[in-house]
């Protein structure tokens, strides 16, 4: 198992937000975690990328644990977090935005080589590369926060709302990415208020309610299970 999440219980204060909460992503998948806005979805991808720490449980990446290991150090390891909101470096041109993502690394032919993989998914970023992020459109920035989170050189590539805010077109191009980024080897952890698009790509799903797990399943089987189509697709 490349990332394993044991009964995890994490506070923001007195809140107890994850209650608990176990899941793992074996290599090659993509895994999505569904649920309404404070389930504890954002909270679980930091806890990962050792932007908060625990007040219990476990994460291990390939057995190793990292909790209490600084964020910076996690990156190094292979678990590159794109946060919600894009968060990219906006008074910075598109090519610092991604020189910046590969901050932790000391190997300038392979970087170099990785950008051009980066433009292979996203050849618009090559088009405005001497472009300040700040005046992209929104789904351009979402590709350059996709991209620079690429440049780290992940093993896991956790994603947080990588559809919000995008126009429905858009959101199709960004999720074919997602798939095509996963083909070429990158486990991805992702989690979306979009569950129809998380769910029709990823092999597992799990759904968060106030801090607990409380459906697991393969993506398909998620996609059809009555509760997740009432609560989270619309259905009846």
């Amino acid at each position: 198992m490349l990332l394993e999440v044991k009964n995890l219980n994490v506070y923001y204060g007195a809140i107890h937000a994850l209650q608990g909460i176990s899941f793992g992503v074996d290599e090659g998948e993509i895994v999505t975690l569904i649920g309404a806005n404070g389930a504890g979805k954002s909270t679980t991808l930091k806890t990962v990328s050792g932007i908060l720490h625990p007040r219990a449980g476990q994460v291990l990446l390939r057995g190793e644990s990292l909790v209490n290991c600084p964020a910076q150090d996690i990156v190094r390891k292979g678990v590159v977090h794109v946060p919600e909101g894009r968060r990219i470096f906006a008074p910075l041109t598109v090519q610092e935005n991604l020189e910046m993502g590969a901050f932790t690394r000391k190997d300038p032919a392979e970087i170099k080589a990785n950008m051009e993989r980066v433009f292979k998914s996203f050849p618009r970023l090559k088009e405005r590369l001497s472009q300040l992020g700040g005046t992209l459109s929104g789904g351009e920035q979402q590709m350059l926060a996709i991209g620079r989170g690429l440049m780290a050189k992940p093993k896991l590539l956790l994603l947080d709302e990588p559809s919000m805010g995008l126009a429905p077109i858009l959101v199709e191009e960004i999720f074919a990415i997602i798939e095509e980024i996963n083909k070429q080897g990158v486990s991805v952890l992702l989690v979306e208020q979009n569950a129809l698009m998380a769910l029709s790509i990823a092999h597992r799903g799990y759904v968060l309610e106030t801090g607990r797990i409380v459906l697991e399943g393969s993506g398909q089987d998620l996609l059809h299970n009555p509760q997740v189509m009432k609560a989270y697709l619309g259905g009846h």
